[in-house]
């Protein structure tokens, strides 16, 4: 089989992905973001150049600060610990059709134009080839020869994600990959999608923003057209239960509706 079917992500993709054994929680609710669009485009009017992701990034981050702070933990030797920070990964498209994910760091305590300016560095620093801890780590895995690359996988996980020891050497730890996921398929032309928790990132959920298509419904006893998006969410069940991704949904709701009070 050609390279072409093999790029880095494929490989450690092959490596650490095995058959489904562990218990997950899965959510997805359709919402109406014709305020929060509003919203999102009178930002870039005055200057502030964020989208939808950027949006999202901050109403989760504000959900794990406020309503959901279960969803900020992650297992380490058999227990719960909670972060010190609320840091977000955000999936990224490269320049080669390729996925990687930047890491943004106390997302709770960014504005819009805080947030507008670190995304933008770390994407630049992400397509000009600098590794962040995960991305890293992937490339390294990547280039060790199958079979060597499952055990070396395999011994990372043991020693980062079972026992909570830390790799100096890769800069990892049972705690290196944020507080959950968010990945915009929406943006690849895709309207809903069920993600996979990553084996070896301890994050307690991954959030899915899905396509955006004006639909019929009813507000007020009157049928009206709104622009809805699906959104879809997949929670560590080690972790919460689906009563935490009910309270993470409702809180989301709010803000799509009052895009205003994000940053407040």
């Amino acid at each position: 089989m050609g390279d072409e079917f093999n790029p880095t992500w494929r490989k450690v993709a092959a490596t650490i992905y095995k058959k489904p054994v562990d218990s997950k929680v899965f959510g997805a609710v359709e919402v109406d973001i014709t305020a929060l669009e509003e919203f999102v485009s009178a930002k870039r009017k005055s200057g502030i150049k964020i989208t939808l992701t950027h949006a999202f990034v901050l109403i989760l981050a504000r959900a794990l600060k406020t309503d959901v702070p279960e969803l900020n933990c992650y297992v380490k030797r058999g227990s719960l610990i909670h972060r010190e920070s609320i840091d977000a990964m955000v999936s990224v498209l490269q320049a080669d059709g390729g996925m990687s994910a930047i890491l943004v760091k106390d997302a709770d305590r960014l504005n819009f134009e805080q947030l507008a300016m670190q995304m933008s560095k770390e994407i630049i620093k992400s397509r000009a080839g600098n590794e962040n801890d995960s991305t890293g780590a992937k490339n390294m895995i990547s280039r060790i020869p199958w079979p060597f690359r499952n055990w070396v996988f395999w011994l990372y996980k043991m020693l980062t994600i079972d026992w909570g020891i830390s790799v100096p050497f890769l800069g990892l730890n049972s705690n290196s990959f944020g507080s959950f996921l968010l990945t915009n398929i929406g943006s690849l032309g895709l309207d809903t999608g069920y993600p996979a928790l990553m084996p070896a990132s301890n994050i307690s959920f991954v959030f899915v923003l899905g396509g955006v298509k004006k639909k019929p419904v009813v507000i007020a006893d009157e049928v009206v057209v709104r622009r809805m998006m699906s959104l879809a969410v997949v929670l560590d069940h080690r972790l919460v239960d689906a009563s935490h991704g009910g309270r993470l949904l409702r809180f989301i709701k709010y803000m799509i509706k009052h895009p205003e009070d994000i940053e407040g």
